[in-house]
């Protein structure tokens, strides 16, 4: 079985848990989004280490990074009334770059095997 398709599954089962926690987010209920970003954080860790190998992994990061800002925003918004949100920017923008860092690589990887055949 190939490698992502081993982990579907762990895909889906963390977009379940990121939607609850963007869900407590939005309805302010702190503590159960508190606790949802460690499940959430956790399998995008996951998908990030098993996919260490394929080009995947750049939007893996990518996604990573989002979570993490997107936490980071939520607690804020939460427990220290938005003071340091802006330093979300930091992982939001690491998201950008691992996203241009997989077009870029896909970029070169189908033109050379386009100068191939």
């Amino acid at each position: 079985m190939e490698l992502l398709d081993k982990i579907r599954k762990y895909e889906s089962m963390h977009i379940v848990f990121w939607l609850i926690k963007d869900s407590c987010w939005m309805l302010e209920l702190k503590w159960l989004g508190a606790i949802m970003m460690v499940p959430t954080l956790g399998i995008a860790v996951y998908i990030v280490y098993k996919t260490v190998s394929v080009l995947d992994l750049y939007i893996n990061l990518a996604i990573l990074f989002w979570i993490m800002a997107n936490s980071f925003w939520m607690m804020m918004e939460f427990f220290n009334n938005n003071e340091y949100r802006y330093f979300a920017t930091i992982p939001f923008s690491l998201g950008f770059i691992f996203v241009g860092i997989f077009y870029w690589k896909t970029y070169r990887k189908k033109r050379r095997s386009n100068l191939r055949a």
